[in-house]
């Protein structure tokens, strides 16, 4: 559903990906792991058209979208949750929400009905600002502005970085419920290989950004992630 072949991407004079071959496949997990600074954010935004240049092919349900610029890239069905989850915080729950159906083919002004499902705290406060959310329920709060636009792919940049651990768990399932019960295929940087182990179906490990190890999750082997995630 997903494939990137030999991409290459750029901040400025500095290349950061080399020659990343990787395919992801419809209603799966793929889980992107390896020590910090080896490009892994790169990854999911050089996916989105968000670096300063990148070589190769993207393509989506076998469409080529490299020369796609970004909103093209989510009206085709590519959503973002960023590390550090970039929640405006003078605007209401609501309004945080409804500005991911911007990026849908379609825009709307009506807050999704899965979000309810998924994340009753949110429509319970609707006029709360996002600002005074807690960074457990900030995430929940990103998460649904991506599934406002709609998405058949969601990019997830560590989403459990900073939370409180009696909330992790719970990002976790809700993570694995979007795949398994919406059929999402989830693009997922994580740092927690148990959790990558739970939830995934295939991984890439990332070194000096490259693929050095990919395949079914049953091959992230212990001796895999002392060789590329020990520090």
């Amino acid at each position: 559903m997903l494939s990137l072949s030999n991409l290459e991407s750029y901040y400025g004079r500095s290349q950061i990906l080399h020659g990343v071959d990787l395919t992801a496949d419809e209603k799966s997990i793929l889980v992107v792991l390896g020590r910090n600074g080896v490009g892994k954010t790169t990854l999911l935004k050089s996916i989105l058209g968000l670096t300063d240049r990148s070589t190769g092919t993207i393509t989506l349900d076998g469409v080529n979208i490299t020369e796609s610029d970004t909103h093209l890239r989510a009206r085709s069905g590519i959503a973002y949750v960023p590390q550090g989850r970039h929640i405006i915080p003078d605007f209401t729950i609501r309004e945080n929400i409804v500005m991911g159906s911007f990026a849908a083919s379609e825009p709307s002004s009506k807050v999704p009905d899965i979000v309810e499902e998924l994340f009753p705290y949110l429509i319970e406060n609707l006029e709360r600002p996002g600002g005074v959310l807690s960074g457990g329920q900030q995430q929940q709060l990103a998460s649904a502005r991506a599934l406002a636009a709609n998405p058949k792919v969601i990019l997830m940049d560590e989403p459990t970085e900073g939370i409180q651990p009696n909330i992790v768990e719970q990002i976790e399932n809700t993570i694995i419920r979007l795949n398994s019960e919406l059929g999402l295929l989830i693009v997922l940087v994580e740092q927690n290989v148990g959790f990558a182990r739970r939830a995934g179906h295939s991984f890439a490990m990332l070194e000096n950004g490259r693929v050095v190890e990919a395949g079914s999750i049953a091959s992230l082997t212990d001796d895999v992630v002392n060789q590329h995630m020990t520090i």
